[in-house]
Formats: C-alpha cells, structure tokens, sequence
C-alpha cells in the first residue's frame, strides 16, 4: 500500500502500467488536441516534454505517489498533455498516499479543475460544462482509488487474519504433541521403572547369595523371567500407541484401585518389608482416579525399591474423610545402602502432573521422623 515496498512488478503490475500509460497518453493527445490553435511553437514542444516526462513519472507512481500527483496536477493547468497523467497520478495517490497528504491532493486537484479551464478557452464547451466535467473525473478518480484502497487493505487483513490463524493452530498443534509426549513419558517410566527395579532386586539377590539353594534360584529366575516378559508386554503396549498414525487405535489397559493389592503383593514377593491399609468402601469406578492412586503406590514402591531397599514400607489407601488420600511412608534402617539404579528425579515430577491433572495434591520428602513420605490427597467424583 505504501511506497517503498520493494517488491519486484508482477505480470499483473505489468499489464495495470501499460493500460494506465496507454489511458494517459490517450487523455493527454486528446486535450492537447483540442488546445492546439491556443499553443505557439515553443508552447506546444514545452507541453509535449512535459506530458512526456509525466508518461514516464507513471513508471515510478508507487515509489513517489504524493510527490508526483502533486507536481503533475499543478502542471496539468499550463500543459494540457499532463491532464491524463495528472488523473493516473491523483488515482493513485488515494491508493497509496497517507490520508494527510491525500486531503491536499484532491484540494489541489480541483483547484487545478477550476484554474485550468481559464487559462485554456474550449470554443467547443462553456466553462462551466469544462468545470463540472473536470470536477467530475477528479471525483472518480480519487473515489476509485480509495474503493481499491479498502479493498487492498481488507485483502491484506484478510491475509494476515488467515496467517495468525495458521500460527495458533501450529503453536496448539505443538503443544498437543507436546502434552502427549510428556504423557507417554510418563507411561513409559510408571511402566518400566516398577519392573525393571522389580528385575534389579532379584537379581541382586541371586548375585549375593551364593548360598542359596537351587529352588531359591529357580524361583528367583522365575520371577525375573516373569517380570521381564511383564516389562515387554507393557513396553510394546505404549509403543502400539507411538505407532499409531491415525490415532485410532485402542489405549493400553489402565490400573484401576482394584489392582493396588496385586501390586503390593508383588513388592513382597520381591524382598520387600510392606505393610498396607486399604479401605475403599463408597468408592467409585472412576478410571482417572484409580489409575492414578495406582501410579501414586507404584511410584512410592520403586523409588523406596532403589534408594531404601531394606526400609520398612507402609502404604495407606483410605476415602473415609471424603477425599481420596494415597500415601506411601518408607523408614529407611540403619546401614542399609541403595542400590544403583539410576534416577533423576522425573518420575516425582511426572507424578506431580498426574496428579494435578486428576484435580489433586501431591506432597513428598522427609518429615521430621526423617522417614520420606508420598502423599497425594484425591478429589472424588460426585
């Protein structure tokens, strides 16, 4: 819209300059014409170069549209060859000019109508006819170049609205892929972490004990060849879902509340000091409450599992009070040492999400007892 776009003429831009170039020339031979016998010899050459340098003056309206409709209205009162230049120019001038400037053209303009008229008597029309028509085509001009300025800008708004549109639904786009990438991450860890620290005790065992008696070891092998053919099966059910472009494939069974004792059972079997108090009378089937009443136990379980492996644990499932409250309290014992299982603390972090998207609060760390403590208090569904 404004000058100094510096974009390069289309073949559109092309073909706009050449008809308004050949509608000038036009205009110009028209009332150079008819002003004539009105010229002497020096007159006429002048105002033939004049319309000429204003042909040319139209190659570069864009650049300059103020400038060059306010020189060429001025002219057309002297040469009447500037006249079709003169309209092209004030036309685009209400494309293109500031609102301002604008004013003072159409002003200067009309003013131009009025005088020029004067100093060039038409034999063939009266002055006022020759007022009212030059009036007129500046009206036109200047009411046309503003129609094609509204509709540029609302083009150009449209353009930009489309754009802003095509930004947010990219940035909702990335954050969807964004959450769901956090999502599985935390799947992948609640599903692997309990396993593989499940495969690391038993293993440890068979690695220090090597008095244990050949049941012992058959036992052990088993529950490790178990736990890695478990570690599988729930590793390829989250991948099913990676893989799955149209997205309409079925989630992985979720653990509900009904699963805890299992889970607790099977820390047990590992080695594991666990005691546990669980009263869910009067709770529902929700899945997102018991899914992550059951991730809130595992998580306590593995994390006491790779750092307090000899540390008595207690885990309390209970809706007495209204609110369904998860805790899990491990006291470590005197000279019991961790294991070396990694961790860096994200599996806290994604349980802190879990649960704020189930609407509830998780605290963990140590109380003043010193023993580390994981509680996640849950709202229920009404």
């Amino acid at each position: 819209m404004l000058p100094g776009d510096g974009r390069r003429r289309t073949p559109r831009d092309w073909l706009v300059d050449l008809t308004m170039l050949a509608l000038a020339f036009l205009v110009g031979v028209v009332a150079l014409a008819s002003t004539w016998h009105q010229h002497s010899g020096l007159e006429r050459a002048i105002d033939i170069a004049i319309g000429a340098a204003g042909l040319v003056a139209l190659w570069w309206r864009r650049r300059w549209p103020t400038a060059g409709a306010i020189v060429f209205a001025l002219a057309s009162i002297f040469a009447t060859s500037a006249v079709g230049v003169a309209i092209a120019l004030v036309f685009n001038a209400a494309v293109r000019a500031p609102w301002r400037p604008l004013i003072w053209i159409g002003l200067l303009s009309g003013v131009a109508m009025i005088v020029g008229p004067l100093v060039f008597d038409d034999p063939h029309n009266s002055y006022a006819e020759s007022l009212v028509f030059g009036l007129l085509i500046t009206a036109i001009a200047i009411g046309w170049g503003l129609f094609a300025r509204a509709r540029r800008q609302l083009v150009r708004s449209l353009r930009d609205r489309a754009a802003q549109l095509e930004a947010d639904q990219r940035l909702r786009v990335e954050q969807a892929r964004g959450a769901e990438r956090r999502r599985i991450a935390r799947e992948m860890h609640d599903v692997l972490a309990h396993r593989v620290s499940l495969l690391a005790v038993h293993a440890g065992a068979l690695e220090y004990r090597g008095d244990a008696s050949p049941e012992e070891v058959t036992r052990a092998a088993g529950v490790i060849r178990a736990s890695a053919h478990a570690a599988l099966e729930e590793l390829r059910e989250v991948i099913g879902v990676l893989r799955d472009e149209d997205g309409d494939g079925a989630e992985p069974p979720q653990p509900t509340l009904t699963e805890i004792p299992a889970l607790i059972a099977e820390s047990r079997a590992a080695g594991m000091r666990v005691r546990s108090h669980i009263a869910l009378d009067g709770v529902g089937g929700e899945p997102l409450l018991g899914r992550t009443a059951y991730r809130v136990v595992q998580e306590g379980l593995t994390n006491a599992r790779k750092h307090a492996p000899a540390a008595a644990v207690e885990v309390s499932v209970s809706a007495a009070a209204g609110p369904l409250v998860v805790e899990v309290r491990s006291r470590p014992v005197a000279g019991g040492a961790p294991t070396a299982l990694p961790g860096a603390g994200t599996g806290l972090i994604g349980l802190a999400e879990r649960v704020e998207l189930a609407g509830g609060r998780l605290e963990h760390g140590r109380d003043d007892s010193g023993d580390f403590r994981l509680r996640a208090t849950l709202p229920r569904i009404a």
